[in-house]
């Protein structure tokens, strides 16, 4: 009778084993005493084995820690390592067609978090074209398989020995190594497949592994090798769209003059009441499909010639590519209702104007149903729920939408590191650490090539329904889902083709020495002091090939278009026929159409051609950064009785340097060299990269225009911050099994590289001045005061109960999208003349996360079942009362294992409550932090919320013999739908689902 949602009943769950412990304890206690009699000794491994490791862990370590071990991911569904943190109290991923990509803590953005591999930072490389524009400092995981995984420890207080950088937390992974393994020659091969049932494709999963020592236990080697494929699919329905119909806006009858009282005759409604009421720019849909194909290894080398010296040597590649390919249908209801006929959905008052035989022709609205709102801030709006939007009856075909696609060649990420660490024992007292690391990421996309098709009809009728239903929708005299225009007029023409390619590189070299004095002292047990210097270094470029022709549509005297261009029509195939089979709802139009890979790749190479590699160049969207981290730390190690801890600080010294990429004010002033040409010398401003294209035309058989388009030189800018870290830990035993945390600190959180160093955007002007985006280096790195206390009962054996609360105090959170005081001199569009331009840029605010966490895991008396769960809760205020980006106020997991001699499972259920949905470095100038004016009312900018999503996975393995393992693992169980808002539930934004994934696994040691 009672229908209890994914976490009330993972609450639930663990309240009731609470209620049910002292019972368990006494149990255990007198199983105990039974056990004083002579009994065989069973060495127990697998999933019980591996949690008795970690709580060990978490039990004897001075601050708030999380512990996974390899034997916890083995026995876990887990393709990666974000996959596998995300089952830990107060962590959070960000998901990619489901498969856990970056990792989030205590409510925060990736970027907050720092991930280390013994102990240094790892550059990884991004496969979405998005991100890999974005430069954000979240590292994506994807790129790290789970079997590399030793142990993962999540530092939720902080030390002055941990290196800077984890505002909210961070995360060390540590690797095997060779003389910790048990016998002297071991390994392991796993040979399996994938099927992903969405796109109904099975791929090789392999995995391979050996370990070597030498008889006297001084030098080992241990290798790996992955190499891992999936073939995934996404299905979406969304609000995406061209120019002003993409998301949502307001009715507005001053430009929408089809909007009338006679138009709107027998509703009961007047056109003054639709004013201001909410409505969506499109019904649209989405279908993309992609392979992730990672392959990679690992190499470690250990030599430990006494008990004084231990040297390991690392090295780690992964390479993952990752090709993709889709398309968009969308609409144009706001270019319907304003009467525009721009084909890209413009509707400014230069852009072309609707005509029907003639006459400027208005869209319509007509059956509407509006329903009222509270957005998530509390104000109350109006909302057309269902509606037809047409134009008035014996309308020709008019603009109502396009068609994009796209395929991504050569999208591909990759991460690497050679780290050698090094431990020598001076003597008794005093031990000498080192740890000398090189890393370097890249993300990149050969040619995101695509175009984009008009479409026209006469109107489309639409009616949203829940969340988590795709909404009806239905285009009207339109023609059918295909290229090529028909007799009448209606159907698809080619309007846009795009073509370039991106490359992020990310390169770190840093080394570090540290050393530990022990003390003979009454509190003091020894000694931490350190060095440390890193040098990062972060490149992003784009570039693009030329067209041969220029894309035309011309219109004759009674407004029928006139094309010049052809259309495509060779090389197309249907969505697929089970296309948004998983997204709900029924009688919407799920067709469209999408060009081969092979045919795309065709038609762009036909209508491009090579000029040069520097003419290419788009010099606007680089980022050239160089950052150097110094810091040094001095750490008392504490302990008296039951208390023990830490107290030090920690001095951080930040250098940035940047190369911006500034516009030059006057086009005229410079003269851009053709392709091929030497570059030109401009005398006004000497820097000028006068060989590079930015996007400017260039077809065959016309003459270069040597001022066409922007040109740009680089701007540099030298920032130097300093920061004093101090951290306290404090660590009391009630009693040998029940602990008490308290830790304070300060953190550091480095601002991401697009909003410090990414270039000036397009300049604009208007009644209330000139304005242009752009960066600002001036923005210190994020501070945050921490507070942490816990308490910890390890009632039994692999049993726990944690509880925790914390404070964060957040200083410089960046406000995007903020009109500052800085200017730049460029010239107005409007009449070419050099004006003083402010920035629209990046500002800092304060913020602030309180929260608890939960956790409870024990197995079920003697028997072979038990269960693991936490609950956490991080509520954030900004200053500015906007919810904090990427933070979801809950998170939980419950799991259930069976184990025994000859098989295990393992069910586990993920919950994230809902967040601000963003790359993970939004744009310094997206007015996502903007306000915006409906009925006279100002209010937030309607941001877009990721809806609560609860996935379930499953593992299974049976040993067929001590040797040989069949195991299997399911991902998205429940298919779930990813849906997204904007002010409210009832603003259905976006909704996603992606198929379940299996895998088969047969795995061989020895």
């Amino acid at each position: 009778m009672f229908k209890q949602k994914p976490l009330a009943a993972a609450v639930s769950t663990a309240l009731f084993g609470l209620a049910a412990l002292p019972a368990m304890a006494q149990t255990g206690a007198a199983a105990g005493a039974e056990a004083q009699a002579p009994m065989q000794t069973v060495e127990v491994t697998g999933i019980r084995a591996s949690m008795a490791k970690s709580l060990a862990v978490k039990k004897n370590a001075t601050g708030n820690v999380e512990v996974i071990t390899a034997e916890d991911v083995g026995k876990m569904p887990d393709k990666n390592l974000a996959d596998s943190l995300q089952r830990l109290a107060g962590v959070a991923v960000r998901t990619d067609y489901d498969e856990a990509e970056k990792v989030s803590m205590r409510g925060t953005n990736p970027d907050m978090s720092l991930i280390l591999f013994n102990g240094h930072t790892v550059s990884g490389g991004d496969w979405y074209v998005g991100d890999q524009g974005s430069s954000s400092r979240s590292t994506s995981l994807s790129l790290l398989p789970s079997s590399v995984l030793n142990q993962a420890v999540v530092y939720k207080t902080s030390y002055a020995n941990i290196v800077d950088g984890g505002l909210a937390g961070t995360i060390n992974v540590s690797t095997r190594k060779p003389l910790a393994q048990k016998e002297r020659l071991s390994g392991q091969v796993s040979v399996g497949a994938s099927y992903a049932q969405l796109p109904d494709k099975t791929a090789p999963d392999l995995n391979a592994s050996i370990n070597w020592k030498n008889e006297a236990n001084t030098f080992g080697i241990i290798a790996q090798g992955f190499a891992e494929k999936r073939y995934v699919r996404r299905d979406s329905v969304s609000r995406f769209a061209y120019g002003t119909s993409s998301g949502w806006g307001e009715i507005n009858t001053a430009t929408m003059l089809g909007i009338t009282d006679a138009t709107l005759a027998g509703t009961g409604l007047k056109a003054a009441d639709l004013n201001g009421v909410r409505l969506p720019g499109s019904m649209s849909s989405e279908f993309v499909e992609s392979v992730r194909d990672r392959k990679g290894g690992m190499l470690s080398m250990q030599f430990k010639p006494n008990a004084d010296l231990d040297m390991t040597v690392t090295g780690f590649h992964s390479r993952m590519n990752a090709n993709n390919n889709g398309r968009l249908t969308s609409g144009a209801i706001y270019s319907m209702l304003m009467g525009k006929g721009e084909t890209l959905g413009g509707t400014t008052g230069t852009a072309p104007n609707t005509s029907s035989n003639g006459q400027r022709v208005y869209a319509q609205i007509r059956n509407p149903v509006i329903t009222t709102e509270r957005t998530l801030y509390g104000h109350e709006l109006k909302i057309l729920k269902s509606a037809d939007i047409v134009f008035p009856d014996g309308t020709t075909p008019q603009y109502v939408g396009n068609s994009e696609g796209f395929y991504r060649d050569g999208a591909e990420a990759t991460s690497a590191f050679l780290d050698l660490d090094a431990k020598y024992r001076v003597n008794q007292d005093l031990t000498l650490k080192g740890l000398f690391s090189t890393t370097r990421g890249v993300g990149k996309t050969d040619l995101d090539q695509g175009t984009t098709f008009a479409r026209f009809g006469t109107g489309v009728s639409y009616a949203l329904r829940g969340l988590h239903d795709a909404p009806f929708v239905e285009y009207q005299g339109a023609g059918e889902n295909r290229p090529g225009i028909n007799p009448d007029g209606s159907g698809y023409m080619i309007v846009g083709r795009t073509a370039s390619g991106v490359r992020t590189t990310d390169k770190e070299k840093s080394v570090q020495v540290d050393a530990e004095y022990k003390l003979e002292n009454a509190w003091v047990s020894s000694l931490e002091m350190g060095l440390r210097h890193a040098d990062h270094k972060r490149d992003s470029r784009r570039w693009g090939p030329a067209f041969r022709t220029p894309l035309s549509v011309t219109y004759d005297a009674t407004g029928k278009i006139i094309q010049s261009t052809v259309t495509p029509t060779d090389g197309w195939q249907p969505y697929p026929g089970n296309f948004g089979s998983g997204l709900g709802g029924s009688g919407w139009d799920n067709t469209g159409f999408t060009y081969t890979p092979e045919a795309l790749k065709a038609y762009i190479a036909a209508n491009t051609k090579e000029t040069s590699e520097a003419f290419e160049r788009r010099v606007s969207t680089e980022i050239d950064m160089r950052e150097r981290q110094s810091a040094a730390y001095l750490m008392a190690n504490l302990e008296h009785g039951p208390w023990s801890g830490n107290v030090g600080v920690r001095y951080v010294r930040t250098v940035v340097d940047a190369q911006i990429a500034t516009p030059i004010p006057n086009p005229r002033t410079c003269l851009r060299s053709a392709p091929g040409q030497a570059p030109t010398v401009c005398a006004a401003y000497p820097g000028a990269i006068t060989d590079a294209g930015d996007a400017v035309a260039f077809y065959d058989g016309t003459t270069f225009n040597q001022l066409s388009g922007t040109m740009y030189y680089k701007t540099p800018t030298h920032k130097v911050f300093k920061n004093f870290l101090p951290s306290l830990n404090l660590r009391y035993e009630i009693t040998p099994d029940m602990i008490a945390r308290f830790g304070a600190s300060r953190t550091i959180g480095r601002q991401n590289y697009n909003v410090l160093g990414s270039g000036f955007g397009t300049p604009g002007c208007d009644v209330n001045g000139c304005r242009v985006t752009g960066p600002n280096p001036d923005l210190h790195p994020l501070t945050s005061d921490n507070i942490d206390l816990s308490w910890s009962w390890y009632f039994a054996r692999r049993s726990a109960v944690t509880a925790s609360v914390f404070h964060s105090k957040i200083d410089g959170y960046v406000k995007t999208g903020t009109v500052g005081t800085s200017t730049i001199e460029l010239t107005d569009p409007r009449d070419q003349v050099v004006k003083s331009f402010f920035i629209n840029t990046s500002s800092q605010q304060g913020a602030k996360i309180t929260g608890i966490e939960l956790a409870y895991e024990q197995p079920f008396g003697s028997s072979p079942f038990g269960f693991t769960s936490n609950v956490s809760r991080a509520k954030t205020k900004v200053d500015d009362g906007r919810p904090m980006v990427g933070a979801s106020e809950w998170a939980g997991n419950l799991g259930l294992y069976f184990e025994n001699d000859k098989a295990s499972a393992r069910l586990v259920a993920n919950y994230r409550g809902e967040y601000v949905n963003s790359t993970t470095a939004p744009s310094p100038t997206a007015n996502s932090q903007g306000n915006s004016v409906i009925n006279g009312i100002v209010m937030p900018t309607a941001p877009t919320m990721a809806a609560p999503v609860t996935t379930l996975a499953f593992n299974a393995s049976y040993n067929i013999t001590p040797q040989m393992v069949l195991s299997f693992d399911a991902t998205n169980l429940t298919n779930v739908k990813r849906a997204y808002y904007r002010y409210s539930e009832d603003e259905q934004q976006k909704l996603d689902v992606a198929g379940r994934v299996f895998y088969l696994n047969l795995k061989y040691r020895f």
